[in-house]
């Protein structure tokens, strides 16, 4: 699976909208990854979906190997004062 993810933040990186892309690995446990995807807009994230990319290492790749899925949408980031 690490080796998927590597492709998949590697094609990400040039997309249009797209700010940061990170997948990481749990220390604990090498079979859970973290990603972190941060995009302009939601266009962008859903363009970002609908990648050939996407649709190769996440949908038929990766999401069958899954026992547990969660996402989780965050708004704009906490300026610092």
């Amino acid at each position: 699976m690490r080796a998927v993810l590597g492709r998949h933040a590697r094609a990400s990186v040039g997309e249009p909208g797209r700010l940061e892309f990170l997948a990481f690995q749990d220390a604990a446990d090498p079979e859970r990854f973290v990603l972190y995807e941060a995009y302009e807009d939601a266009a962008a994230f859903e363009a970002h979906r609908r990648s050939e990319h996407f649709r190769l290492n996440i949908e038929r790749t990766i999401d069958p190997m899954l026992a547990e899925r969660k996402w989780r949408v965050y708004g704009a980031p906490v300026e610092a004062d």
